[in-house]
Order: structure tokens, then sequence, then C-alpha cells
């Protein structure tokens, strides 16, 4: 009988939330107050595209945060909800039967009697001449990420929207001049916004104005643009004769590749759902970015949210009664494991306040086995900042053991590094910088990954990185500002934890200028596989990283 088979079946979730972001949280927070045993399922950072928004002004309530901080509060009130995190990436959904399947890129499966589709969308390219091979070498799609690369250079903003008015007046504080080309008449957002630019001298506007290619040597070095009222095509040039930027925002691309073909969608990509955020499958429901709407802010994907999530309880009750579930609202399971990000607040002294110490101890005690960090240094100002934050960890924990190695470096031979040991042993996992600023909660994953199992990937893909046959030296470049880094740090990371062929790096490109030149980078995160037999720019998960390792391995 379908009733008794799914009344017995432990590893039933009630809702499987597919995506992170502002939506997927805001559906988790409602499910898992009413008690129903939800899982949220992220292949990179919770949070989504608004954790790149450094300030936020316009969520009610809140007069000014920023998105890492306003999403990373929506996952904590949800977990003391009871709901799920894991990171994975999902390559399929069965949606037919009254038990939906969601299949992982990890190998995992997970059965559900609702699904949230959160899928978000991302940046659209725009398919210019030399848009895809200058990426990363001119060509940038986020200000707060790779703005810096830009100091004293003139940029050219491709967009008329929001994101192209806020992102223009980001970068006036590294650009010393700022182009925007507006292919329409006019922007494409509320007044009160491009107002704002009036305060910017050097800003120019440019509409009805079309980037047509980019070309130069290793970095861009010119663009050619046409203006759509004359028809006339010029080439843009740095007046000092230096390289240039180009920022693209023209908008957000759905990600819907995987359900393309199961889920309705308008021409654009677009998931069709009706007033209560239900696709055309029962049980199935879309909110945020993945939908039709006039208005893509974090206010709508959070209502998106709610209303799906609100809209599910009333399917699952009926799913209960229809399977002959009895209810498992004293039955929900956490996750085993701990919540391992630490709200990074700038100490007065140091790199650790109390608030921080705290954390850490806690996160620390759940640690399966103990974990030693050692700094390998020598007589250098970069020495002195990683032994100052290894002595700031002594002392938190017993599981977590710091060393100072002061023997092992010849001077200018090697740099010094953090280096995660297991057992005595190094596991192929070093910090080249401090692990600061965005980059402090990958070194804490590092840790737990380090400590015991780690965070769970699925067998199949856990077996697939320990059968790789070759070693690997996968360096990722990164600055501290960046909130797209950590995903491909922590990817390497757990690709080092799992496997004694793989050396995971991070180096801060601020300390680091003659690899910025070396590799030409212009953007981060920047992933170097093997000393440069690949260079590769933004996010890369566990599951592409690995793919590339394997196809190399071939």
């Amino acid at each position: 009988m379908m009733g008794i088979a799914v009344e017995k079946k432990k590893d039933l979730y009630d809702v499987i939330i597919v995506g992170g972001g502002p939506a997927g949280l805001s559906a988790a927070i409602y499910l898992g107050r009413a008690k129903y045993r939800t899982l949220v399922l992220e292949k990179e950072r919770f949070g989504g595209q608004i954790t790149i928004t450094s300030e936020i002004v316009n969520y009610p309530g809140v007069e000014r945060t920023s998105g890492s901080a306003l999403t990373d509060a929506m996952r904590r009130q949800a977990q003391g909800f009871g709901a799920e995190f894991a990171i994975a990436e999902v390559s399929g959904i069965d949606m037919s039967g009254d038990v939906k399947k969601v299949l992982t890129a990890g190998g995992e499966e997970y059965n559900t009697l609702g699904v949230v589709l959160a899928l978000g969308a991302s940046p659209r390219t725009l398919g210019f001449k030399g848009e895809e091979r200058f990426k990363g070498r001119g060509v940038a799609y986020c200000a707060t990420c790779d703005g810096e690369f830009f100091t004293g250079k003139e940029v050219l903003v491709v967009g008329g929207g929001f994101a192209a008015v806020e992102e223009s007046m980001f970068l006036t504080k590294y650009a010393k001049k700022v182009t925007m080309l507006v292919i329409t008449e006019n922007f494409t957002c509320a007044r009160g916004v491009y107002e704002q630019l009036d305060r910017y001298s050097q800003i120019e506007v440019r509409f009805e104005t079309e980037l047509l290619e980019v070309g130069g040597e290793m970095t861009v070095e010119y663009a050619k643009i046409r203006d759509n009222k004359t028809k006339e095509v010029s080439e843009y040039r740095a007046a000092d004769g230096s390289g240039i930027g180009v920022f693209v925002f023209v908008g957000y691309a759905p990600a819907t590749d995987m359900i393309k073909d199961k889920i309705v969608l308008n021409e654009q990509g677009y998931v069709v759902t009706d007033q209560n955020q239900q696709t055309n499958i029962e049980g199935v429901y879309a909110a945020g970015d993945v939908c039709i709407k006039n208005l893509r802010q974090v206010v709508t994907a959070v209502s998106d949210g709610a209303a799906a999530a609100t809209s599910l309880e009333h399917y699952l009750s009926e799913m209960y009664q229809k399977l002959h579930l009895e209810s498992r609202a004293d039955d929900r399971q956490k996750s085993n494991e701990p919540d391992i990000s630490i709200e990074n607040h700038a100490a007065k002294e140091g790199f650790l306040d109390e608030a921080m110490r705290r954390q850490l101890s806690d996160v620390f005690q759940r640690f399966e086995n103990r974990v030693v960090i050692r700094a390998v240094i020598t007589q250098d100002a970069v020495s002195a900042e990683l032994e100052s934050f290894v002595n700031e960890l002594v002392g938190i924990s017993d599981k977590v053991i710091s060393e100072i190695d002061e023997t092992s470096l010849r001077t200018g031979e090697q740099k010094p590094y953090i280096d995660v040991c297991r057992d005595g042993e190094s596991v192929g996992i070093r910090y080249f910088s401090v692990p600061g600023g965005h980059e402090f909660n990958s070194f804490i994953v590092a840790l737990y990954n380090v400590s015991g199992k780690g965070q769970s990937l699925g067998g199949g893909m856990e077996n697939r990185i320990r059968a790789l046959p070759h070693r690997h030296v996968l360096q990722v470049m990164t600055t501290l500002s960046c909130t797209n880094c950590p995903e491909v740090v922590m990817a390497t990371q757990k690709l080092a934890a799992l496997s004694d062929k793989i050396e995971a790096e991070m180096y801060d490109l601020s300390r680091f200028p003659e690899i910025k030149e070396q590799y030409s980078i212009m953007a981060v995160p920047c992933l170097v596989i093997d000393e440069g037999k690949s260079v590769l720019f933004g996010k890369k998960g566990i599951e592409e990283i690995l793919g590339i390792l394997e196809k190399a391995s071939a």
C-alpha cells in the first residue's frame, strides 16, 4: 500500500527547497515554524545574489544592512525553527507521483512531498565580440568583487537598470572615470535611483549607445561602441593609454535549464505560477527571481517564499490524509552538521573579538577530532600577521591546536602560510594570507572538514574525488571583500580534505601583486590549476572543479 510504504520511509521530507537565497530562506522560516520537516539545498552559498550587495537601505524595518548580514540572519532564524541545510548541487527532480525525488550531483537522492524551486538567476552575458575571451581580464560582472582591480582606471558600465546605476556609483570608489552605455533612450529603473547619479561628477551617461566589441593583448585595451542615433562607430580608449574595464549589468537569466522540460515556462525561461506560487505540477512551487515578476528585489523574493510556504501547508495537510501519514511535528530531525558560519565582527584589537571567540568555542567543541593549525613563518610582515592570527586561536578549544614553525622556510624561496593539519600531517590546505573578511568562514569550514567526515557530498562524489589518479595544486586568488570567492575556496579545500593528491591554496591578491601580473588577473575568484595549466574565472562548485580534474586525468 502506498500510504504504509511512505509512512515507514524515514528519509521522507515534507518539503525540499532548492535554492538558499531570500526566497528559499523565507519559505524555510515559514515551513519550519509550521513544524514541517524542511531541507534547503544550495549549491554554492546561502544567501543568493543579494550577498554581493554591500548596503541595503530599502528593506522594511531594517534601516541599513548588507545582503550577507540580512540573509545570514534569515538562515539562522530558519534553523531555529528546525529547517535543515546542506550544500549540494541538485542535478534533477522527478516530479511525478505523490512522492517527489530530488537528485544531487553527488549521488544523493531525497524523497519529499513538496518542492519549492527557489533557483534564482545569474548575470546575463551580452555576447559582444571579445566578451568570453576577456572575462576576468577586463570584462567583469560584479563591482563589489572586482572593482578594486580597476583602481585609477577608466571603466565602461553596460546597462541602464537598477543594478547598472547602483554599481556605477559604487565603482567611483576605485575608477577615475565611469562611462555608462545605455542602449535605451532613458534609464529603466525608478527616477529616485538614477537621480543620485547627479552627485557623481566622474560618471558620464551615453544613451542609445551599444557596446560592439572589446579587444587588446592580455587585458582589455579598447572598446568599440556605436551611437544608435547617428549609427557612428567609435573606439574608446583610456586617455592615459592604459587598459580599461567593462562591467556588464544587463539583468539576469533564470536558472531553469534543469526543469525546462518539466515545468511550464514563459518565452524568457521564467517559471509560470499562480497567485499562490504553485506551478503547473501539484506540490511543486516556485519563488524569487526564477519567477515572472515586474520587481526583482529581496522584499518580493521573501514575499514569494512566504506565499509558497503557506500554500504548501494546505497541500501537505491534504497529502497527510491521502497517504495516511501521521503528523511528525514532534519527530523533526535537525541536521547533524553544526552551524559553522561565524559573524565576523571587526575587533578593536587583533582579529577576534569576544563574540567571535564564543561562537568559535561552540563550533570547535562539535569537531569530531583534533585539528592543528600551523603557521609556517619566517621574519617578515606577512609572517607576523599569520603568527598573530594563529596565536589568537590558542585556548579557545582543546579540539583546535595552534603551532608556530619558524624552521621550515628558507628566506626568499617560499612564502609563509597557515597549514591545516590532521594527525600532525598537512592535509594540503594552506592560506598564504590571513583569512579575514569573507574568507574567515571558509577557514572555519576547512577546519570542520578536516576534523572528521565534514560536510556531506554524497558517496558517489566522494568516491570520485578519492579516485583521482594525479596530483593537482589548486590556487584560488581572492579579495577579502569578494562574496563569491569563499565558494571556490571551500570547494577546493573539500577536495583536499578528501584526497591526498589535492593541494588547495588561498591567496589574497592585495598581498600578491606579482601573481596578479603573472596571470593577468582582473577579476576574482580566479582558480589557477597546476601553476597555470588552467586559469579559470568565476564561481566554481565542487562538481565543476572535479569534472575539470577528471577530464585532465583522462
